[in-house]
C-alpha cells in the first residue's frame, strides 16, 4: 500500500489505474480505524479493482467545544490494518492542503441538515458535504463506501450526490455491532467502564423499538416514547433524541406503514453516541 499526501499525488494514482481499466473505490475516514471502518474496506476491495482510503480529522465538521484536538489518532496502527486488507492507497492530507487560508466557499446540507444530528451540531453537515464533496473532486473514484451507523450523514451525501450531479455511485455498509450490540465507533474508546456498560442502552431501546415494529404497533409517537422509557431506566445516560423517521426524508411519518429507521443518540459522561436501526412493520 502507498501513502499519499498530495491531492496531484492522488490523482495521478488514480488515473494510472484507471487507464488500465481498474474500478477505483474511495473509503473516507477519520481515523482511529475499527472494524467498522474496515468492514468497508473489505466491501470495497470486493466491488472494485483499486482502493483508496482517506484519513483527515476535518476539522470544519467539528464544533466549538466539541472532540476535534481530541478525537483518537493512531496512524501507524491505522497503516498496518489498512495494508493488512489489502487497500491500494491511502491519502492522508493535511489542513493546510484541503483548506486555503481564504477558503470561502462551503457546501449547504439543505433541510436534511438542519434535522436532528444538524439542530443539535449547528454547522457539522456543512462541514461534512464540504470535505467529501472536495474528496470526489480529488479521487474522482467510481464507488464511495459510507457506514449505516452515520445513518443521517449517508443520507445527506446521497442526496448530495443527486443532486450536485457527482459521478460516483454511494455504497451503504451494514453497522458493525460489538457481541452486545453496540455500535463500532472510535468515540467508544473514551468510555468508562461502567460508561461502556450503559452504553449497550442504545441498541436495547432500538430492539424495543424493532420488536414493537414487528409485533405491528403502526404508532410511531408510541414507539418513540418506548425508546426514550428505556433510555430513561440507565442513570448513566442522558438521551439528546430517539425517534422513527422515513429513511429519505428523515421526518417523522404519521404511523409506521412502510419501512422506516429508528435513530437515537445519546451522552454517556462527556462521550456522545449515535445508533440506528431499520424498522419493518410485522402486520
Amino acid at each position: 500500500m502507498e501513502r499519499v499526501a498530495s491531492k496531484e499525488e492522488v490523482r495521478q494514482a488514480v488515473l494510472a489505474a484507471k487507464r488500465e481499466g481498474k474500478r477505483v473505490a474511495l473509503v473516507p475516514t477519520m481515523g482511529a480505524l475499527h472494524d467498522g471502518h474496515l468492514s468497508l474496506v473489505r466491501a470495497a476491495c470486493e466491488r472494485a479493482d483499486y482502493v483508496v482510503v482517506s484519513i483527515f480529522v476535518n476539522p470544519t465538521q467539528f464544533g466549538p467545544g466539541e472532540d476535534f484536538e481530541a478525537y483518537p489518532r493512531d496512524l501507524d496502527r491505522d497503516m498496518q490494518l489498512l495494508r493488512a486488507e489489502g487497500a491500494d492507497l491511502l491519502f492522508t492530507p493535511s489542513t493546510a492542503s484541503m483548506y486555503a487560508a481564504d477558503a470561502q466557499v462551503e457546501v449547504a446540507p439543505g433541510p436534511l441538515g438542519t434535522l436532528w444530528e444538524g439542530a443539535i451540531r449547528p454547522g457539522h453537515f456543512a462541514g461534512v458535504c464540504t470535505v467529501v464533496s472536495k474528496l470526489f473532486n480529488i479521487v474522482l473514484s467510481d464507488l464511495a463506501f459510507f457506514g449505516e451507523k452515520d445513518f443521517q450523514q449517508l443520507t445527506i451525501i446521497k442526496r448530495m450526490v443527486c443532486d450536485l450531479d457527482f459521478p460516483v455511485r454511494v455504497v451503504p455498509c451494514p453497522i458493525v455491532r460489538e457481541p452486545d450490540g453496540l455500535a463500532l465507533s472510535s468515540r467508544n474508546a473514551y468510555l468508562s467502564p461502567d460508561e461502556r456498560r450503559a452504553a449497550t442502552v442504545l441498541y436495547r431501546a432500538l430492539r424495543t423499538a424493532e420488536t414493537l415494529a414487528l409485533g405491528g404497533e403502526h404508532d410511531v409517537a408510541l414507539i418513540a416514547e418506548a425508546m426514550r422509557e428505556c433510555v430513561a431506566e440507565e442513570p448513566l445516560a442522558t438521551l439528546d433524541y430517539a425517534a422513527v423517521v422515513d429513511p429519505a426524508t428523515l421526518v417523522e411519518p404519521a404511523t409506521l406503514d412502510r419501512p422506516a429507521r429508528a435513530i437515537i443518540a445519546a451522552r454517556l459522561g462527556a462521550t456522545r453516541l449515535i445508533d440506528n436501526m431499520q424498522l419493518t412493520t410485522g402486520a
